[in-house]
């Protein structure tokens, strides 16, 4: 891998983990990440992620124009927000371009709600573990189960201290040349994560949100979310393009999420909703 002259960081006193995400470097999941990641004084700790939210854009990348890496204060960490999609993150801030150093292991999360089943083929998160797995870096995506009206921002803490024990297993594995190189790691995280039952090695299931489209005709629409359920109360403009289109008489069409197709085998969905943190491997990020 081309690195610039970048060096890993097991050469010096901690490793280095990098930190990205889809929800945007702002998001309380990836802050209360990183929080407890410098908390602990175990890690190095850099951040190269989205600069505004970039949900469900899957494995997307910036091809025909530059992006641009801006420094965000995050205490205890080397943080850039940048103006590209999440596996444009991981792709630049492994590189050697942006950090002096390649970090020892990728975590991309904590992403608000789960990545279960063929959700993970349109996650963003799981792209930015998927990219640092192409580049040869160890990676894995993070996302809690958020319930709205029961989960709240403080859930992210705890999902994060229930990361360290994950996080540094991996890092003990690659240091010992043990961890396998041909896989990523995909972690869900149950909504009452104080009081999981463990940790569960599983496989990809098949559930999925069905998804349909309607027409609309307002200069406002609700904001879709992470857990893919419709925020109708937090109205969001449509675009001055779509609407300059609808003004020439062009049709203007809104997903929907129609319902969960949940397939309750012996999967990573399964063991989510039983009260595990699912863990499975995965080496292009979906299962026929």
């Amino acid at each position: 891998m081309e690195n610039s002259g970048a060096v890993s960081s097991f050469d010096h006193h901690l490793p280095t983990v990098m930190v990205t995400n889809d929800d945007g470097i702002d998001a309380p999941g990836l802050r209360s990440l990183v929080r407890v990641l410098v908390s602990t004084r175990r890690f190095q700790v850099l951040v190269c992620a989205p600069d505004s939210e970039k949900s469900a854009v899957s494995h997307s990348i910036t091809w025909r124009h530059p992006i641009s890496a801006r420094r965000v204060e995050i205490d205890g960490a080397t943080a850039y927000g940048v103006s590209g999609t999440p596996a444009d993150c991981t792709s630049l801030g492994v590189s050697g371009a942006l950090f002096p150093s390649v970090p020892n292991l990728v975590v991309s999360g904590i992403n608000m709600g789960s990545n279960c089943g063929y959700h993970i083929v349109y996650s963003g998160t799981v792209a930015g573990a998927r990219e640092a797995f192409l580049k040869d870096i160890p990676s894995v995506s993070v996302s809690y189960d958020w319930v709205g009206g029961k989960s709240s921002v403080d859930d992210f803490t705890l999902a994060a201290e229930a990361c360290i024990p994950i996080i540094s297993s991996i890092l003990a594995e690659v240091k010992s040349t043990k961890y396998p190189s041909g896989c990523f790691l995909n972690v869900d995280l149950p909504t009452n994560v104080t009081q999981h039952k463990g940790n569960k090695l599983t496989r990809q299931g098949k559930s999925i949100y069905r998804t349909g489209w309607k027409q609309v005709t307002s200069t406002t629409r609700g904001k879709m979310l992470s857990t893919m359920t419709m925020d109708t109360d937090a109205k969001m403009p449509v675009e001055a393009d779509i609407m300059a289109d609808a003004s020439q008489g062009s049709l203007i069409f809104q997903r929907e999420v129609e319902g969960a197709q949940i397939v309750e085998d012996d999967s990573d969905h399964k063991y989510l909703k039983d009260g595990y943190a699912a863990t499975h491997t995965s080496k292009i990020g979906y299962r026929v």
